[in-house]
């Protein structure tokens, strides 16, 4: 059994936590273990609560997506101990537990820390619950608070590129106030799921320097004053000096120490390091060892969240925030994203796919999308005749509108199953494409493409990546990045390495492949990109508001059938 000093590293994803032991002196990875949430996102119905063990859930409204607290400290309760069981270590080497989240991940609470959804009056009403990241009902909100920063002039509005986003904080706190303005008078704090598992742990609440600058809009040391607040709602004026209270740390400092029954459930010391909180794709960074300027990591997920550090500050249009010391200090932390590429991939084999092609692969013993991507290869790009946008979540950069929808051109009746698949793979391309050179025209270029997340496993969509931004791809070297980057930040906070950046460099790694630009390939996707800018532009930057006209009407016959 070793007796060198480890850290405990916890990434809260979208359905699933993960826990993952990793040794301080080098990163190495000794156990990790997975736990997938009971509940797991709430987009439909709520039946977490009363009414849904009664067998009655409550429907909710389009575009909503809730997740119960209660899951995430499962996680802690089973995921960690496992981690522990399987890493061979005595519980005693553990000198530090770090997390992440994904972001904006909230919810209300009371003065305490307890959640409203756990209270007993509370446990039917959706907004006591916590809103998901993907939560994107609060887009009329966020519309409202952008049209009133720009008119105003706002100096805050340009570190988020013009545009706040319906998953931030603002914007959901606006609409539990106009929602449902009895819970939003009871909670005592609105807080990111990122600080409150991090108060769970250590006892003490303290919100954390990421998830405050990029989804909280502090700059320059505060908010949003309260004269703009009450111009959006009377109500709203003091949200940011009540709501989002509380000290703000620093990303790889030390929140607290593990209190006892924080111990009883992780298996952990009592007393180690508990790390201010993070968001998921910004611990990535350093685990992917990509914490110098230029080098942007790309957490392809469900959704692709960008992010990248650079020298100086710039206002980059449709970007998520550029925060000081928002990825590691010294420098400017950038953030982009996509709302959805993995989710895209599976909605469309869940649901565009013929059943042939199951049997197909199953036959060959492959998955569905492996069976795809392995279809949808054999022919040169281009030869589908079909280009797609990719916003069946909505689009996050560098336009900012959840309200956009899907569109894939170029149908015809020779167009096959894995046509589309492959249109929606290089749709995903096309748009961090799009978020690249937007970045370069401001004046921060990439230079450099890292891949994170489950999605490195397709080599040939890494290819397209690298062909369709004809950038280098490198891929991050642990596949739970996220953890080991939590890890990393505990191992800073519990005095191991003097900071993230030397963290980094001791306790990161990178995949063995680099993805090289194909000449040809990237000559033909020159051309196809053409086409996806014309539609982007075209649906996207006001040319035709048809998605916005299509999405009132859903909404509209969803309330009428509800009601």
């Amino acid at each position: 059994m070793s007796s060198e000093a480890c850290t405990v590293g916890v990434d809260f994803g979208t359905l699933s936590g993960r826990a993952v032991v990793v040794r301080a002196a080098d990163g190495a990875e000794l156990g990790t273990a997975v736990h997938e949430y009971r509940h797991g996102v709430l987009d439909h119905c709520l039946d977490a609560g009363p009414a849904g063990r009664a067998g009655h859930p409550l429907p909710l409204p389009p575009d909503w997506a809730l997740q119960v607290p209660g899951d995430y400290l499962d996680v802690l309760r089973t995921a960690v101990p496992v981690a522990l069981r399987a890493a061979g270590i005595a519980p005693a080497q553990v000198i530090g537990i770090g997390t992440d989240f994904t972001a904006c991940t909230v919810l209300p609470v009371l003065a305490d820390g307890t959640p409203l959804c756990e209270l007993p009056d509370y446990a039917d009403r959706p907004h006591a619950y916590v809103k998901l990241w993907k939560h994107h009902a609060a887009q009329p909100q966020a519309d409202r608070l952008n049209a009133l920063a720009h008119r105003r002039a706002e100096p805050w509005i340009s570190r988020y590129g013009g545009l706040v986003s319906s998953e931030w904080e603002f914007a959901k706190g606006l609409q539990l106030l106009e929602e449902d303005p009895e819970l939003y008078d009871r909670a005592d704090l609105f807080v990111e799921a990122a600080d409150w598992i991090v108060w769970k742990l250590c006892g003490h609440f303290v919100r954390n320097a990421c998830t405050a600058g990029y989804k909280g809009l502090h700059q320059d040391g505060s908010y949003p004053d309260r004269d703009f607040l009450a111009a959006l709602d009377p109500g709203f004026a003091r949200f940011a000096e009540d709501k989002l209270s509380g000290a703000i740390g620093r990303l790889g400092d030390p929140a607290g120490r593990l209190t006892a029954e924080a111990a009883a459930w992780t298996g952990l010391p009592q007393g180690i390091a508990v790390a201010v909180g993070n968001v998921d794709a910004h611990v990535t960074a350093p685990a992917a060892q990509a914490t110098e300027p230029g080098q942007m990591v790309a957490i392809m997920g469900t959704s692709t969240c960008h992010v990248m550090s650079h020298e100086h500050l710039a206002e980059v249009p449709g970007m998520c925030g550029v925060v000081d010391g928002g990825i590691v200090s010294g420098l400017f932390g950038y953030e982009a994203g996509q709302s959805g590429v993995g989710d895209i991939f599976a909605w469309y084999v869940a649901n565009q796919v013929p059943g042939r092609y199951a049997e197909d692969a199953a036959a060959c013993g492959r998955s569905v999308h492996e069976h795809l991507t392995e279809l949808a290869y054999r022919e040169p790009v281009g030869a589908h005749g079909l280009v797609a946008l990719d916003w069946h979540s909505g689009n996050r950069s560098v336009l900012v509108d959840h309200d956009l929808s899907g569109v894939v051109v170029g149908q015809t009746l020779a167009t096959r199953a894995e046509h589309g698949y492959r249109a929606l793979l290089e749709a995903t391309a096309f748009g961090t494409r799009v978020i690249v050179e937007t970045f370069a025209a401001a004046g921060v270029p990439v230079t450099e493409l890292v891949v994170a997340g489950g999605l490195v496993q397709n080599a040939r969509l890494m290819q397209t990546y690298a062909d369709v931004l004809r950038l280098p791809i490198s891929t991050a070297g642990s596949a739970q990045s996220p953890a080991l980057g939590s890890a990393i930040h505990a191992a800073v906070a519990a005095g191991v390495h003097p900071d993230v950046r030397a963290a980094a460099a001791a306790m990161g790694s990178r995949g063995p492949v680099v993805y090289e630009p194909d000449e040809q390939d990237a000559a033909a996707y020159d051309l196809l990109f053409v086409e996806y800018l014309s539609l982007h532009d075209w649906f996207g930057r006001g040319g035709s508001e048809v998605m916005h006209r299509l999405r009132a009407l859903r909404r509209a016959a969803l309330e009428e059938q509800a009601s």
